[in-house]
């Protein structure tokens, strides 16, 4: 990245950084980051772009999902390939009930930071610093654990690198039809194929900003992390590093949006972010809660519309339903995260615009983090299987109940 881009973003403040206790180990791995092959190319970012104009004018849907926070221990081939093969299944289902193709967007190979509520946690007397994803520190509670390392983020790297390459070992094809990974368009350029993007939050701005790299053709820059990075609730400050940041690439960009955010906090987003209203480039992801979603949404949607501004409106109906069990769980019920879809969908039923696509945190392994579903998983159960390093996810039985009733949901009047 050039110097004078670096100071730039350097002078505008960055919220969620982890506290780096030695600076030369910090500066010594970003410099070893910057000369590495990028993880995604400029084109495959620019196919899923193309993808995803065709979801903003309605003729797709969005699914994008995987875990809330990824684990150097959770990247082994079959685990992979267990997420996958999920996206994969929820995609066909949703495709065939909603009669759209489904652009397919994973939670994954890159996922690996977290936003923390506290800088700090404590324990039994102890006070540590926050567990803020593998790229950071370690999840065990100990001082030399939770002590954030600069080597981790190249650990990331080699991690998100590993985990491509299970997916393009996968994308071995038993004929032209069958890839997994971006591939030629069909010929009007719509989604076609079994296309499998990647994407996660770019919340560690040194690491996104050593990975960006500038594509000799066009000039343009690109984060090449991922194919597709978001901006979380915690960040969308108009003015801050990871705003700026998002609007210097040219990958599709997301933003997650909560219930604080009002009408104009939005559009001043859209401006910052799409200037020239280009379909694809943004979407904007809904986190309000099942019991917000109905009143807040329908302004924003409004607002946006207005001044006809093409963004995929994404359904995350996840973060905004979390809760604490008796138990000390995180957890989050099934239903509420179907009603916040519900919501979703009769708000843009009534505007007349297009519900664009889900955001999820789900995994392809048997875990009780959520409660509900088909079989159901019950308050008692949580303790079972609860493995997630930060929020509950969907286990595998309940994503694809999910995908059902969504698919459900196009077919009402």
């Amino acid at each position: 990245m050039p110097r004078t881009q670096q100071a730039a973003l350097s002078a505008v403040p960055a919220a969620q950084q982890p506290v780096w206790p030695d600076p030369a180990a910090l500066r010594t791995a970003l410099a070893e980051l910057a000369v590495q092959p990028h993880l995604v190319s400029p084109r495959e970012c620019d196919l899923l772009r193309d993808q995803l104009a065709f979801v903003a004018g309605g003729g797709a849907f969005l699914l994008q999902g995987g875990d809330c926070a990824e684990t150097f221990a959770g990247a082994a081939s079959e685990a992979v390939g267990r997420k996958v093969r999920l996206l994969g299944q929820m995609a066909e289902i949703l495709a065939e009930r909603m009669g759209l193709p489904v652009v397919t967007v994973g939670r994954i190979a890159g996922q690996y930071a977290k936003p923390r509520s506290w800088p700090t946690e404590s324990h039994l007397g102890q006070t540590l610093p926050s567990y803020r994803g593998d790229a950071v520190n370690g999840l065990a509670f100990t001082p030399a654990a939770r002590t954030p390392d600069p080597r981790r983020l190249l650990q990331a790297y080699r991690t998100a690198a590993g985990t491509l390459a299970v997916l393009r070992k996968q994308d071995e094809p038993a004929s032209p039809g069958d890839s997994l990974l971006p591939h030629p368009r069909t010929s009007d350029g719509g989604p076609g194929g079994n296309d499998f993007f990647t994407s996660h939050e770019a919340l560690l701005l040194p690491y996104e900003e050593a990975l960006c790299r500038t594509d000799p053709l066009t000039g343009q820059r690109y984060g090449t992390s991922g194919h597709l990075l978001w901006i979380g609730e915690r960040t969308r400050n108009l003015d801050g590093a990871h705003v700026r940041f998002a609007a210097g690439i040219s990958n599709p960009v997301g933003v997650k949006l909560g219930p604080a955010v009002n009408p104009d906090d939005v559009l001043a987003l859209v401006d910052k972010l799409d200037p020239q209203r280009q379909p694809g480039r943004l979407s904007l992801i809904i986190r309000m809660g099942a019991r917000k979603i109905r009143d807040l949404l329908p302004p924003l949607v409004e607002k946006v519309a207005a001044e006809h501004a093409p963004v995929t409106w994404v359904c995350d109906p996840m973060h905004g339903n979390t809760f604490t069990a008796a138990s000390g769980h995180k957890t989050r019920l099934f239903d509420d995260v179907f009603d916040e879809v519900a919501g979703f969908f009769e708000v843009h039923r009534t505007l007349g615009t297009h519900p664009g696509g889900l955001h999820l945190e789900l995994t392809g392994e048997a875990v009780t983090e959520c409660v509900g579903g088909t079989p159901a998983v019950l308050m008692e159960d949580l303790d079972r299987r609860y493995e997630t390093a930060c929020d509950p996810r969907l286990n595998a039985d309940q994503a694809r109940e999910l995908a059902v009733a969504v698919g459900g949901l196009a077919a009402r009047p």
